[in-house]
């Protein structure tokens, strides 16, 4: 049996490697990952055409599907009995296997075909009896091919198709007399495929809906009411990512196919208002009532900064210049964790490396130089999980691997390495279920394989199997 060590045990090892700042005042401690090291539960996930991994993350398990993405899996991580397979799915008539696998409560939604229904929705509470299809909404081989998977509300929402009103929106509830279509947006068989769902303050979902290739329409829809269109762009420019809620206010970017700048806009379920131009604007998270994000104050697109916007022009402006002139820190994967802000950012000294903000210039500054000088650790997929920071980065000796943050310089350590020496086992998705962070990572062989570490609040963490 392997002990775990609690993380606080060790949290003063590599304490060189970061540089000290400001600390927020002392909390009651999150749980603390058990330990360093990372146990392989089982193959690595499959990755969507987007490059996130399909997985679901559950309070008992983590669903996910494996590679080559023909089977639903579940998982607990280092408990008993670990990882095993929920459901085959056969090639059916496209060939495709399950995917996008979201969880609502405590089963979770996916994709997947068999051959005599063709693709449609699937739900399952992990058990293989209780893996089943929902609903067939387009009745024969055809399928509907659900797409864009998204819970809100304890509902599930997506795209699907019907040969009556062709691609629009539907919601589950897990049963076929509770998967409706929710409105046929453009009456008739030509539907909107509607996508990049979002979620808003009291059960407000925010949606795009495209309408005969000729506009892009964003869309505000409540439960038991009938979708409102917010703003209406040509399909050529389009609306641009980030669609980023904040409080009771949504930020979205507008561009135009004849205007060099991309409008930031803002809308509290009203007429949008125009908060600010740039050549660019990439992320968008919301801290304290605001959007954080990554934007250019100038036509050439070169000096992205970190700025944040309260929803009115005067409250838009840059946090601070960290790197001065036209080449700019190209700040990114930005993640709050308490009520900080961490990102990735390039000051022209320290390289690529970690930095923090509280939304103030004096609160700004650079959080850990872990590959210390003007080497980068170009750390990347920050991940705020259980009051921890995880992250993956690349050190002198070590490679790209896991790393954990309690939010504290001396807190923030690397993981055990996982391909040992110079060889990276770059680690992505980290994502928390049934007690333990999981992760993919490589050991130096060329494979990829599922990880977990024990993050447990319900106290001492116990045994592991080997």
């Amino acid at each position: 049996m392997r002990h775990w060590r609690p993380l606080t045990l060790v949290l003063a090892l590599l304490s060189g490697c970061a540089t000290p700042g400001p600390q927020p005042p002392p909390q009651e401690p999150p749980p603390a990952p058990c330990g360093r090291t990372a146990l392989r539960v089982g193959p690595a996930p499959a990755q969507s055409d987007t490059g996130t991994l399909e997985v679901a993350p559950g309070d008992r398990a983590l669903f996910f599907i494996a590679e080559p993405g023909t089977s639903l899996w579940a998982t607990t991580g280092t408990r008993k009995p670990g990882c095993c397979v929920v459901r085959d799915f056969p090639p059916g008539p496209t060939g495709m296997g399950p995917a996008e696998p979201i969880p609502v409560g405590d089963r979770v939604f996916f994709a997947a075909e068999d051959p005599e229904h063709g693709r449609e929705l699937w739900v399952s509470d992990g058990t293989a009896e209780g893996t089943r299809q929902v609903k067939d909404l387009w009745p024969g081989t055809t399928g509907s091919e659900p797409q864009s998977l998204f819970e809100s509300g304890g509902r599930l929402y997506f795209a699907a198709s019907d040969p009556e009103h062709g691609r629009e929106l539907w919601r589950s509830d897990g049963t076929p007399e509770g998967t409706v279509l929710v409105q046929d947006f453009d009456p008739g068989a030509e539907g909107t495929s509607p996508d990049r769902m979002t979620r808003g303050e009291e059960g407000a979902l925010y949606f795009l809906a495209h309408l005969q290739g000729l506009s892009t329409v964003l869309m505000r829809s409540n439960e038991g009411a009938r979708a409102v269109e917010l703003s209406r762009v040509p399909a050529e420019g389009g609306i641009l990512d980030p669609l980023a809620p904040v409080g009771r206010r949504l930020f979205f970017v507008m561009g135009h196919l004849h205007d060099p700048m991309v409008h930031l806009m803002v809308t509290d379920g009203g007429a949008p208002v125009l908060v600010g131009e740039f050549a660019q604007v990439h992320g968008g998270v919301a801290l304290g009532g605001q959007l954080y994000f990554s934007a250019t104050s100038g036509h050439e697109g070169t000096d992205a900064e970190l700025w944040r916007s309260d929803g009115t022009r005067e409250g838009t402006r840059r946090v601070k210049d960290l790197r001065p002139g036209e080449a700019g820190s190209l700040p990114g994967d930005f993640t709050v964790l308490g009520s900080r802000l961490f990102f990735t950012a390039d000051d022209g000294t320290h390289g690529r490396e970690l930095w923090v903000s509280d939304g103030t210039d004096a609160g700004t500054h650079l959080f850990a130089d872990l590959a210390p000088g003007a080497a980068s650790a170009a750390p990347e997929a920050l991940t705020a999980l259980q009051g921890h920071l995880f992250f993956s980065a690349e050190t002198p000796g070590r490679g790209r691997e896991a790393w954990v943050s309690n939010g504290t310089a001396r807190g923030t350590v690397a993981l055990d390495e996982l391909a040992p020496g110079d060889r990276a086992s770059d680690p992505k998705g980290f994502v928390h279920a049934a007690g333990e962070v999981f992760f993919t990572a490589g050991d130096g062989t060329g494979a990829r394989a599922l990880w977990a570490l024990p993050v447990r609040p319900e106290g001492p963490c116990g045994t592991s199997p080997k």
